[in-house]
């Protein structure tokens, strides 16, 4: 009877969705860019496989609060910063006070009709405001040398260690997962399967687009959902401007993760709010 009711609650869940998932299953599959002899095939968010995968999933909790707060990079570097801005809205958006607020979407002189002490800000992480004094600045983001081993280089975006400082210094508990050369892909796959099965936690990819036959280089996007039948993850890509969100086998994303950037390996983030 548990069972039961555990499966009528989830199916309770995903009837607000419905209707989209519906149209998408009369919807031809089709991969993600051009395939290529032995390149991996990537299941597009827009397809009726795509729907009957995140249905009958069972570590799906996390595309629900990333879908409600995502947000699309706008620009070709920060990726990091928007992926960044998603997981803090999704764990503290409507749960916790004093939010920050990015002023940049109006102009100072704009401000000059609103009532003395009204603030058309909202308390809200954007990719704008994730970056502060303890992280990469913006200007070093977007190409200013730092020192890398000794030398001034520029290293545009963030590097997973970079990106697991940016949301440390919002009280986030970040676990990085470099995926070295000897690294089990059972084992990530379980650890990534796992989060995704829990509310409250959440997983950011950091990966080359090239390994899964996308056009591009190092890209950073956080996960959605598993799916244990096709063994396959759901990338809620931040970059729609280049790439839909994607199905990607275990095994393929393990080998987008298993590949360097600058000092080390790229890998995972496993992020959960300690506040």
């Amino acid at each position: 009877m548990k069972h039961k009711e555990m499966k009528r609650k989830e199916f309770c869940r995903l009837l607000p969705l419905l209707p989209l998932l519906v149209g998408l299953a009369v919807m031809p599959v089709h991969a993600a860019g051009k395939e290529n002899a032995g390149s991996p095939v990537l299941v597009e968010w827009g397809s009726g496989v795509s729907a009957e995968r995140l249905l009958r999933s069972s570590h799906n909790t996390d595309f629900f609060p990333l879908s409600n707060n995502f947000v699309s990079q706008n620009n070709k570097i920060f990726c990091g910063p928007a992926s960044s801005a998603m997981v803090l809205n999704a764990l503290r958006l409507g749960k916790k006070e004093g939010l920050p607020h990015d002023r940049k979407s109006i102009e100072q002189d704009e401000l000059a009709w609103f009532s003395e002490g009204f603030s058309p800000f909202f308390g809200k992480y954007t990719p704008g405001n994730v970056l502060n004094a303890q992280t990469k600045s913006r200007k070093e983001v977007l190409g200013k040398p730092i020192e890398i081993k000794g030398d001034m280089k520029s290293d545009f975006g963030l590097q997973l260690h970079q990106l697991a400082q940016v949301l440390r210094s919002h009280g986030l508990d970040v676990t990085m997962r470099v995926v070295d050369d000897d690294a089990s892909a059972e084992t990530i796959r379980q650890e990534l399967a796992a989060n995704l099965a829990t509310r409250d936690d959440y997983v950011l990819v950091n990966y080359t687009r090239k390994a899964l036959g996308q056009p591009g280089g190092g890209h950073i996007s956080p996960l959605g959902a598993y799916d244990e039948n096709s063994d396959s993850f759901l990338i809620m890509d931040v970059n729609p401007n280049r790439a839909p969100w994607v199905w990607v086998k275990s095994d393929d994303l393990v080998s987008a993760m298993r590949t360097f950037d600058t000092v080390e390996n790229r890998g995972y983030l496993l992020i959960s709010d300690t506040n």
